[in-house]
C-alpha cells in the first residue's frame, strides 16, 4: 500500500541498534510519521512487514540473522513495500547501498556519524523528506511493467497521440548526432538504475558530452560514477572543479556541490563547482546545471528529466527548450515518482514523453533534428 496525500505515512523501522531505532522513531514521530512497528534484524523485518503492511520501511544494512540486503530482496519478493536504506556515511558502504537499490530498495539516506547531536537537523530533514518520497513510490514502475510508446508533449496536456515507437536502437544508430552534442540528465528518487540504463544504451560512436545530476549525498557520487563507468561505453567520472569534458565522456555532479557549465570551447565543456546554498532543498540542483548549459553550449543540446519528487529541473528544462534544445521527460508508467517529469510536462517545456527504455533513443533522435 502507499500513503495518500491526506493520510499519515505509516513506517516500520528496522535496525539492530535499539538506540538507532529509538532515534529514528523519535525523528519520524516528531514529523507526524507514524511508526507502527520495529524490527531488530532482517528476518524479523520480513514478518513485521507482512503483518503490518506499512507504507514504507527504513532498513539498516548490517544486522545479525539476516542483513538488510537479503531482507530487501525477500520483502520485495513476498510483500513489495517501498524501502529506504539507512547507510553509514562512508565510501566503503556505497557499493553495498547501490546493491540494495539493485535488489529493490527505492532510495537511501545516510545515518548520523560522529557527534549525533550536531547532525540532528540534517538527519531529521533528510530522513523525513526521503521517507515521504519513498512512501510515494509506484513500485509497479520499478518492477518492469510493460512499456508504452513515447509521445509528443504539449503545453495544454500531459501528452498527445503517439508519434514514434521504440522497439530498437536501430533508428538512433542510423543517424547519429553531430559529435560533441551535449546531453544533460537530471534524476532523483528512483533515478540511479534508470540513469544506468539510459547511459548503457548510448552508442559510443555518438560521441556525446554528457552531464548527470542525480540527487545523492556527498561520498556516494564518486562510487556511482565508478559503477556507471563499468556499465557503459563512455568514460564516466565524478566532476571536479575546472574539469573539461569532451566527446565520449560523462561527468556526474558531486553530492554536496552544484555543477555549472561555464564555457564550450574547442569541443570541450568547462565545468565549475559551486558551494552556493541548496536550491529546492537539494545540492546538486538539476536546474542550475541545465540552465548554465543552455546559456553557453554551442553544439546541439538535449535535456532529460527522469523520476523524482519536487520541481527541480523544470526551470532548467525550460531554459534548454528556449535555447532551441530538445527535451525528453520520463513517462508516468515507468517513473517511480512522476513528480519532476510531470511538472516539466505541465510547464510546456517537454518535446517528448518516453518510457525509461526509450529515453536514450528519443534524446538521440532530438539531437539529430
Amino acid at each position: 500500500m502507499s500513503a495518500s496525500a491526506n493520510s499519515t505515512t505509516r513506517a516500520v523501522v528496522v535496525d539492530d541498534s535499539r538506540f538507532m531505532r529509538t532515534l529514528i522513531r523519535t525523528l519520524l514521530e516528531d514529523a507526524d510519521v507514524e511508526v507502527i512497528a520495529e524490527a531488530g534484524d532482517g528476518r524479523e523485518a520480513i514478518d513485521v512487514v507482512q503483518e503490518h503492511d506499512p507504507d514504507v520501511v527504513t532498513m539498516d544494512i548490517e544486522m545479525p540473522e539476516m542483513n538488510g540486503l537479503d531482507a530487501v530482496e525477500a520483502i520485495m519478493d513476498q510483500c513489495p513495500t517501498p524501502i529506504l536504506m539507512l547507510s553509514a556515511h562512508a565510501e566503503e558502504d556505497a557499493d553495498v547501498t547501490f546493491e540494495a537499490l539493485d535488489r529493490g530498495a527505492v532510495d537511501f539516506v545516510t545515518k548520523p556519524g560522529g557527534e549525533v547531536t550536531s547532525e540532528m537537523p540534517r538527519v531529521k530533514r533528510e530522513l523525513v523528506e526521503k521517507i515521504q518520497s519513498a512512501a510515494a513510490v509506484d513500485l509497479s514502475a520499478t518492477r518492469g511493467k510493460s512499456r508504452p510508446s513515447p509521445t509528443s508533449a504539449t503545453s495544454s496536456s500531459k501528452s498527445a497521440s503517439a508519434t514514434s515507437t521504440c522497439s530498437s536502437s536501430d533508428t538512433a544508430a542510423e543517424q547519429l548526432p553531430e559529435e560533441g552534442s551535449t546531453l544533460i540528465i537530471g534524476a532523483s528518487t528512483g533515478g540511479p538504475n534508470v540513469v544506468e540504463r539510459v547511459l548503457a544504451a548510448l552508442p559510443k560512436e555518438a560521441g556525446l558530452r554528457v552531464i548527470v545530476v542525480q540527487h545523492m549525498p556527498k561520498g556516494f557520487t564518486k562510487r556511482f560514477a565508478a559503477r556507471l563507468d563499468a556499465r557503459c561505453e563512455y568514460e564516466v567520472e565524478e566532476a571536479t572543479d575546472g574539469d573539461r569534458i569532451g566527446p565520449g565522456q560523462i561527468r556526474i555532479a558531486p553530492g554536496g556541490s552544484h555543477l555549472l557549465v561555464t564555457s564550450d570551447r574547442a569541443g570541450r565543456l568547462k565545468l565549475q563547482l559551486s558551494d552556493d546554498d541548496p536550491l529546492h532543498g537539494v545540492k546538486p540542483a538539476i536546474d542550475l546545471t541545465m540552465s548554465s548549459a543552455a546559456e553557453v553550449v554551442d553544439a546541439p543540446l538535449a535535456g532529460v528529466i527522469l523520476t523524482g519528487m519536487g520541481r527541480d529541473g523544470v526551470e532548467g528544462m525550460s531554459r534548454i527548450s528556449r535555447a532551441g534544445g530538445y527535451t525528453v521527460a520520463q513517462d508516468e508508467e515507468t517513473s517511480a515518482i512522476f513528480g519532476m517529469p510531470k511538472r516539466a510536462i505541465e510547464a510546456g517545456c517537454v518535446d517528448t514523453v518516453a518510457p525509461d527504455d526509450c529515453v536514450t533513443e528519443e534524446a538521440l533522435r532530438g539531437l539529430t533534428t
